[in-house]
């Protein structure tokens, strides 16, 4: 006789109850990735969309915030590139990644600073 049998003879009505459990343990493991796929991953990838959005409407004179509180006009986009040139000033230009900017600003808002 089995291990597998021998545990099962000697708790009786037990093993009912157990699948019970298992299904109770199921539905645990679904609940767990409805929370995990609607607070998680649809976010996320809601945000990546709109950062693709983002960088694909891009334009020259732009004005732009980056990650790293940077407030500048796009100087120079290049299309195979994933780089632009902001000019902080008249004087100042920077190469940046595509990926830092996150958000356009209205126009004229260097100005108003």
């Amino acid at each position: 006789m089995s291990l597998l049998a021998k545990a099962y003879a000697a708790d009786g009505g037990a093993a009912a109850a157990s699948v019970t459990g298992g299904i109770e343990q199921i539905a645990i493991v679904g609940i767990f990735l409805l929370f995990f796929y609607f607070f998680i991953f649809r976010p996320q990838s809601k945000r990546a969309k709109e950062q693709k959005n983002l960088m694909n409407s891009l334009g020259k004179g732009d004005e732009v915030l980056t990650t790293g509180g940077l407030v500048g006009k796009i100087a120079k986009i290049s299309a195979d590139s994933d780089y632009v040139v902001l000019a902080l000033n008249d004087n100042n230009n920077i190469t940046i990644k595509k990926d830092f900017i996150t958000a356009v600003l209205p126009k004229g808002t260097i100005q108003s600073l």
